[in-house]
């Protein structure tokens, strides 16, 4: 795996959901090797309660959970953040829903290379419809 190059240290808050916690614990450890603050949750609930949601500059959602998928969490969201979708695999069905539903980018797993971390840098330093 290539090094990447790391982000600014002004400890960009991001929120990342999915299920797996195997999946939150690798993503969040990757993340913060980026420099950012990342906060973790394993279904849409707990996102909905979280206390720092308000401060989140990028969500990651996962589209497939068993307790309210990636796009019922979306219908519920207050927050008006830039949200990547991550799901796998990704169909032209779930790209419509996404363009639909504000969805900025929607990431096919398992990710690859730096395509994560480059979604999250367009979308937190003002790039990335």
């Amino acid at each position: 795996m290539s090094r990447l190059p790391r982000m600014s240290s002004d400890r960009t808050t991001i929120m990342v959901v999915d299920d797996d916690p195997a999946v939150c614990d690798s993503l969040k450890f990757a993340l913060e090797l980026q420099g950012l603050t990342v906060h973790t949750c394993t279904s849409g609930s707990e996102l909905l309660r979280h206390p720092d949601l308000g401060q989140a500059r990028c969500l990651v959602l996962d589209y497939k959970m068993p307790e309210m998928d990636g796009f019922e969490v979306l219908d519920r969201l207050e927050a008006d953040v830039p949200v990547i979708l991550i799901a796998g695999p990704v169909t032209s069905s779930i790209r419509e829903r996404a363009r639909h539903a504000g969805v900025r980018h929607v990431l096919e797993k398992p990710l690859l290379d730096s395509a994560l971390i480059d979604r999250i840098r367009e979308v937190t330093q003002g790039g990335g419809h």
